[in-house]
């Protein structure tokens, strides 16, 4: 009975643990100045949590006079 109580403790606690891994964020950019132009770049996390990794991975929009700058990205 003691090794059950040792062993689910140990899982439980192993199981809390977040695990670091790498993470990949690709944005599509697309802009509105003279036309519609999109390009694609890629942001590598290196021993990121996920929630981490997530939180700096995010979609924008900016708006500069009359052109429209929007980022969109999304987690690998």
């Amino acid at each position: 009975m003691k090794k059950i109580t040792i062993l689910s403790v140990a899982f439980l606690a192993l199981s809390l643990v977040s695990c670091k891994k790498d993470y990949t964020c690709t944005c599509t950019n697309t802009s509105t100045v003279a036309g519609s132009t999109t390009t694609t770049s890629e942001i590598t996390y290196v021993d990121a949590k996920k929630a981490d990794a997530k939180r700096a991975c995010v979609k924008t929009t900016r708006t500069t006079g009359s052109a429209t700058y929007t980022e969109d990205c999304k987690l690998n």
